[in-house]
C-alpha cells in the first residue's frame, strides 16, 4: 500500500522485538497505527510520551505492520532487516490508567496465533529517546498512579489493617488482590487514599468475552481468582467505615475485577449500605455493576447509594449482547436500570470500553449520541478494553455492518460539543465533585 507523503509529517519511529523479548527501534521504518481497517504511519502530533507506569509487550505469532520510509509503503517484516534471519514481532503499549487508546498495534496474524492475555494493546514508537504512546489523558487524577505506591507503605498498612479488621474475610482478601495481583485498588485501601474496593459478589448474569476474574473456555486464563465468599453486611461495612472515616472525599466501591456483579448480592449490600450510613453520612458509596436488574438498583439507591457506573462496549443491543452474552437480562433492562438511577438523583456514568476500529466508527458514534440525549448520565468513562483486537473487531462486525472509523479523538470532540456538560474521565468522582 503506497502512501502519498508530499508534505511529510514527522513520524514516530517504529519498535519491534525479537524472540526474547528485547525491544529496539527499528531505524528506516516508522510505528504504524491501527484504527480498524485503517492502518497508517504514527505521526508524533498523533501520540505523547509513553506514560509513566505502562508496560510494553511483545505480540508472539504476528507479524509487525511497519511503514518503510524508503519506499514510502507499509509492510510486513516478519525478519530484522539488518540481521536477516532473525524474526521480529510486534510491540505494543499496555497504557497506565486515565489513558485512552487512539490506535492500535497494526500486525498480521501467523496461522497458529491464538488469543492474546486480556490487555489493551495500544500503537507505540520511538521518537527522540522515548517511547511515545497513541493515546489522549482523559483523567490526570493519580489515584492509581503506581510511584506512589511504595510497597513498604502497603505492607505496612496490611499489618495496621490486620490489627484493626482482625479476622474480617474482606480486608484479608484484599491483601492479596494489593499484594499477588497488584491491584491498584486494593493497593489505596492500605494506603488510605482515594478509592477502596468493597468485592461482594462470587456470581454474574453475564459472560463477558474479557472477563478478567472467570474463564471457561481454555482461550485465554483469567487474570485472577474471583472471590469465592459473601461477605457479611458487617465485614463490609467495616471496611468501608475504615475507609471512609480516615480519608478525605473518600469513594468506596462495589463492584471489583475479582468479582462477578454486585447486583448478585442485593441483600447483603444493602444491610450494608445501612451499616455504613447509620454511623457517617461520609464518604461516597459506589457500584460499578452490569445494570441489568433495575429494581434492584431500585433498592440499592433507597438504602443509600451514592452512584452507580454501568459496564458499556456498546450502546447497540447486539453489540452490546455480542460481548456481555447476558444471562437472564437482555440490554434493554441496562437502560432501565440507568433511567431508574437517574430519577432517583444518583449520580450515573458509564464505563465505556474504547477499541478504535469499533469505538469510533460512524454508527457507534450516532449510536452514543443518541444515547446521551435520551439517557442524560453525567459521565463517560472512557476506559480501554482490555481484549484482543482483532478478535473483537471480528465478533462486532460479524453482528451488524461498520463504516470506516472516524478517529477516536474525532468521537470525543463530537461527544464534547454535543453535550458540554458531560464529564469526561476515568475515576470513580466523590460525591463532592458531582
Amino acid at each position: 500500500m503506497i502512501i502519498d507523503m508530499t508534505s511529510p509529517p514527522k513520524l514516530v519511529t517504529a519498535v519491534v522485538a525479537n524472540d526474547k523479548g528485547e525491544i529496539f527501534d527499528l531505524a528506516g521504518y516508522a510505528a504504524v497505527g491501527a484504527d480498524g481497517p485503517l492502518k497508517q504511519p504514527l505521526e508524533v502530533s498523533q501520540t505523547l510520551n509513553l506514560p509513566s507506569g505502562s508496560e510494553l509487550m511483545y505480540l508472539p505469532d504476528r507479524t509487525p505492520l511497519l511503514y518503510d520510509l524508503q519506499q514510502k509503503r507499509l509492510v510486513l517484516l516478519p525478519e530484522d532487516p539488518y540481521t536477516p534471519g532473525n524474526a521480529i514481532f510486534p510491540v505494543a503499549a499496555f497504557n497506565s490508567p486515565g489513558y485512552m487508546i487512539t490506535h492500535t498495534a497494526a500486525y498480521e496474524e501467523q496461522p497458529q496465533a491464538g488469543f492474546l492475555p486480556l490487555f489493551s494493546y495500544g500503537a507505540v514508537g520511538w521518537h527522540r529517546g522515548k517511547f511515545r504512546s497513541a493515546a489522549v489523558q482523559v483523567d490526570a487524577e493519580p489515584r492509581q498512579d503506581l510511584r506512589r505506591m511504595p510497597l513498604d507503605k502497603i505492607e505496612a498498612g496490611v499489618r495496621r489493617m490486620r490489627r484493626e479488621l482482625a479476622d474480617n474475610r474482606l480486608s484479608a482478601h484484599l491483601e492479596k488482590c494489593a499484594l499477588t495481583y497488584g491491584c491498584p485498588a486494593g493497593k489505596n485501601f492500605f494506603l488510605s487514599r482515594y478509592e477502596a474496593p468493597l468485592p461482594t459478589s462470587s456470581t454474574c448474569n453475564a459472560r463477558c468475552l474479557g472477563c478478567i476474574s472467570f474463564q471457561t473456555d481454555g482461550a485465554m486464563p483469567s487474570s485472577q481468582d474471583r472471590i469465592a465468599f459473601t461477605p457479611t453486611a458487617e465485614e463490609i461495612a467495616a471496611v468501608a467505615l475504615t475507609h471512609i472515616l480516615r480519608v478525605d472525599r473518600a469513594v468506596v466501591s462495589f463492584g471489583q475485577g475479582c468479582e462477578g456483579d454486585p447486583l448478585m448480592q442485593t441483600d447483603v449490600i444493602c444491610d450494608a449500605i445501612r451499616l455504613i450510613r447509620s454511623k457517617t453520612d461520609r464518604g461516597t458509596i459506589n457500584m460499578n455493576t452490569n445494570g441489568s436488574i433495575p429494581d434492584r438498583i431500585d433498592r440499592l439507591l433507597n438504602a443509600g447509594l451514592d452512584s452507580l457506573r454501568f459496564s458499556i462496549n456498546s450502546v447497540r443491543k447486539s453489540c452490546y449482547e455480542a460481548y456481555f452474552r447476558p444471562r437472564g437480562y437482555a440490554f434493554e433492562e441496562v437502560l432501565d436500570g440507568i433511567d431508574v438511577a437517574l430519577r432517583h438523583g444518583a449520580h450515573v456514568a458509564i464505563n465505556y470500553l474504547n477499541c478504535p476500529g469499533f469505538t469510533d466508527t460512524p454508527e457507534e458514534c450516532e449510536a452514543l449520541l443518541n444515547f446521551l440525549q435520551a439517557h442524560p448520565i453525567h459521565m463517560i468513562q472512557w476506559r480501554n478494553l482490555n481484549f484482543d483486537p482483532v478478535r473483537y473487531l471480528d465478533i462486532m462486525n460479524a453482528v451488524t455492518v461498520h463504516s470506516a472509523p472516524l478517529g477516536v479523538q474525532t468521537v470525543l470532540n463530537r461527544v464534547r460539543k454535543a453535550h458540554p456538560k458531560l464529564q469526561f474521565g476515568y475515576f470513580n468522582p466523590p460525591k463532592e465533585a458531582f
